[in-house]
């Protein structure tokens, strides 16, 4: 009780320099995860002198974590703006990691010297994306909504297969017919638990009259925790179970859905920073230069040659244009589940875990650096960049939910095609008008023969049926004009 203060004085800091550190990291374009890693060491050894080295409670407090993580995700996930991008989606969370564990195992072996195992399990942890570290970038970044839906649906489910692979390579698991079986089972399984309790926890949810509204918001989350425990006690991906129940619910009707979202996007936020500032706490300064090389060699591989590849093998049967596969390429940030993967190994006492656990950490912060810092740059050069692209606002203030409506903010980006067209000329679907245009600071509230211009950024108030029609409109007159559809631009 004595030493009960300070532990929440010294965490109550900690999280409030992390809340202020998102500011800072949205401004600089980087992940805000780098902040926290550096409160974390901060805290560590080398800097405040806290001793932390629990390799098997930092992977139970990690995976917690991540549930967390993808329970967010999967609330938040829009199943209109990831349906288009379903194929390629699947593939790079599915056919990609199994690629990139080949290459970068087999690079490994013969550039590092590690034993067969040893070097697949490198592949393994380095083969799956952070959905946390994309899109602290991706959001300010402007692309497309079928891109994006596939990098965030690729974030959201590659989770799960590269944690089944870094298990049974930790393990010692016997590799034999009967391993791809298991594997397939464990995700299949663990996509249908997510998709049947996300089902029946929607149902539940809309019948129930529970006595507060902050109490949704919990059993909300409680139903994305229930199926992860229901998938693991059966064996299955607990991971996909989470993030397919977290889907499921999100795009349901549910009671007060603006404060769950709220709530879980709150929720995710502290799994985020607790994850970060303990890894970085975890971590040995003195240990990471020395693994700086094999780091960066890792690094190297994946960046240039594995991740590349895998994109090229899972994307092009879905004709995936070469400038959005680039994009792909370079958008697969490293983050925080590789760290945690990496402690999978050093809990078992596997030798040489400690190396590959410091290699990835120095490769996940200089990926982060390397990556961060260009893909926004990146995707101008690549032309992907649209900065009219039509996103949406949450707004506690405005009750949303009676009214099943949501609001678009548009920018109308140099260059445009919207500019100088009238609002009357947008012909956006029923359900669907432009509420509030603000030019040069100043608002005002248009009629039809307002006339659109460059740098206006519009507030589009739709209903849930129209959003979907509205966003296609929109995209539709941004690249065609007014007479997009007679030019056969549907804006898809």
């Amino acid at each position: 009780m004595e030493q009960l203060p300070v532990i929440l004085g010294i965490g109550a800091a900690a999280l409030l320099a992390a809340v202020l550190a998102v500011r800072v990291s949205i401004r600089l374009g980087l992940p805000s995860l780098l902040l926290y890693l550096g409160i974390g060491v901060l805290l560590g050894e080398s800097g405040f002198g806290i001793q932390f080295d629990d390799a098997t409670l930092t992977q139970a407090l990690g995976i917690a974590a991540l549930v967390m993580i993808l329970t967010e995700g999967g609330l938040t996930t829009r199943w209109s703006a990831v349906r288009p991008a379903l194929g390629p989606g699947l593939a790079l969370s599915t056919v990609a990691v199994w690629v990139s564990i080949a290459v970068t195992g087999t690079a490994l072996h013969w550039l590092l010297g590690l034993d067969w195992r040893m070097a697949l399990l490198w592949g393994a942890v380095l083969a799956s994306t952070d959905a946390a570290a994309v899109f602290s970038v991706l959001r300010g970044v402007g692309v497309s909504k079928r891109l994006a839906g596939t990098v965030e649906l690729e974030s959201g489910l590659n989770d799960a297969p590269a944690y089944i692979a870094v298990v049974v390579l930790a393990t010692g698991t016997a590799v034999d017919w009967t391993l791809p079986l298991t594997i397939v089972y464990q995700l299949v399984a663990g996509l249908v638990v997510g998709l049947v309790f996300g089902w029946l926890g929607a149902q539940a949810l809309r019948r129930a009259a529970l006595p507060a509204t902050g109490l949704y918001p919990l059993a909300t989350v409680a139903v994305c925790l229930i199926a992860f425990s229901s998938g693991q006690l059966l064996e299955a991906s607990g991971l996909l179970a989470t993030y397919a129940a977290g889907v499921v619910l999100g795009n349901s009707r549910l009671p007060h859905r603006s404060d769950t979202l709220s709530f879980a996007e709150g929720l995710g936020w502290l799994a985020q920073i607790g994850l970060f500032v303990l890894l970085g706490l975890f971590a040995s300064p003195e240990r990471l230069l020395d693994s700086l090389v094999p780091g960066l060699v890792a690094g190297a591989v994946v960046l240039l040659l594995a991740r590349p590849l895998s994109v090229l093998i899972s994307a092009t049967p879905f004709r995936v244009p070469w400038r959005e596969q680039v994009f792909l390429s370079w958008a697969g940030l490293r983050g925080a589940v590789p760290i945690v993967l990496a402690i999978i190994p050093l809990a078992q006492g596997i030798p040489g875990a400690q190396r590959l656990v410091d290699a990835v950490f120095v490769l996940v912060l200089v990926l982060t650096l390397l990556q961060g810092a260009t893909l926004g740059p990146l995707a101008r050069i690549l032309k992907l960049s649209a900065e009219g692209e039509p996103r949406e606002i949450q707004l506690d203030s405005a009750p949303l939910d009676e009214l099943a409506a949501e609001l678009l903010q548009v920018r109308v980006r140099p260059g445009s095609r919207l500019h100088g067209v009238h609002l009357d000329e947008l012909r956006l679907p029923t359900g669907a008008t432009v509420s509030l245009i603000v030019r040069d600071g100043n608002g005002f509230t248009p009629d039809g023969a307002s006339r659109l211009q460059e740098r206006d950024q519009l507030l589009v108030v739709a209903t849930e049926e129209s959003r979907a029609a509205a966003e296609r409109r929109l995209r539709a007159v941004d690249r065609a004009g007014r007479l997009a559809r007679w030019k056969g631009e549907l804006g898809g």
